[in-house]
């Protein structure tokens, strides 16, 4: 299974796998990138309900995300908080879980130094792992490059938005794309350029990847198309535009959002099994 990222719009990605667990259909590889990696991890750890939970649960809450955590410390959703505090005390990340399940669980990540895409299997929940899913959810211009293995790593949606093809090379012959944008959706170039260039100045293969992020991500839909007509993969889009931007603070804005996801997948529920199934 291979899930885009897209911020809060990730939430309907989380309505989907929820739908699936509850029904017990399990893909063997899971590959997230960005929202597809934070929501994701809780369909290994076997976690229904945890990824709207959460969010709505401290959508207002400043020790998890805003400006003032981004003023203070160069990222909007607060690493330590977010990532370290919330799943070890306050909303429990299933460790034991997600180190029993035999399901591989791959994050996309990306070298500000290099521009390409990083992928990294997590096998074992600890904290680096942790800090490896905030790695790939971390957007640029709203979060400070991570540190991770001698590599400085930002957003897996800059390299590689919709690994597919890398889900392929690792064998991966059937696989169900979730993605986070309708049918006819294309990127268009990034109108935040100018100051990602002053941002991200120090790095410039990491300017040049965000520069043509459109055009990667639009050759990648491009690619997901031919594999869905030739029967290599099947596509869980939503019907149209999700209602939400990549911020919210309005729970009730997330409930919505985790709900259409979760009446897509409901929907595709055969669908997904069978084409597993059929594997």
């Amino acid at each position: 299974m291979v899930l885009e990222g897209g911020a809060m719009r990730g939430l309907f990605t989380a309505g989907i796998i929820d739908v699936m667990m509850e029904h017990d259909v399990w893909p063997d590889v899971l590959v997230g990138v960005s929202a597809g990696a934070a929501f994701g991890c809780n369909m290994k750890s076997r976690q229904v309900g945890r990824a709207i939970r959460y969010n709505k649960r401290f959508a207002k809450d400043s020790r998890y995300s805003g400006w003032r955590s981004l003023f203070t410390t160069g990222n909007y959703f607060n690493a330590e908080f977010a990532y370290h505090t919330m799943p070890t005390s306050l909303d429990r990340f299933d460790d034991e879980a997600f180190n029993n399940n035999p399901m591989d669980f791959y994050v996309v990540c990306t070298d500000v130094e290099t521009g390409e895409a990083v992928y990294k299997k997590l096998e074992k929940s600890e904290s680096a792992t942790y800090d490896w899913i905030r790695a790939s959810a971390s957007m640029p211009l709203l979060s400070k490059a991570v540190e991770l293995e001698g590599r400085k790593l930002l957003d897996g949606g800059v390299a590689d938005s919709i690994p597919l093809a890398f889900s392929e090379r690792i064998g991966c012959e059937r696989n169900v794309v979730i993605l986070t944008q309708p049918e006819g959706y294309l990127k268009a170039h990034n109108p935040f350029m100018p100051l990602m260039r002053i941002a991200l100045r120090r790095y410039p293969k990491m300017i040049e990847a965000m520069d043509n992020r459109h055009l990667m991500y639009n050759k990648e839909l491009e690619y997901v198309r031919e594999a869905e007509r030739e029967g290599r993969c099947l596509v869980i889009r939503p019907d149209e535009k999700i209602p939400i931007g990549h911020i919210s603070h309005n729970p009730d804005e997330m409930q919505r959002v985790y709900d259409i996801g979760r009446a897509i997948g409901e929907r595709n529920l055969y669908r997904i099994s069978s084409f597993y199934r059929n594997s």
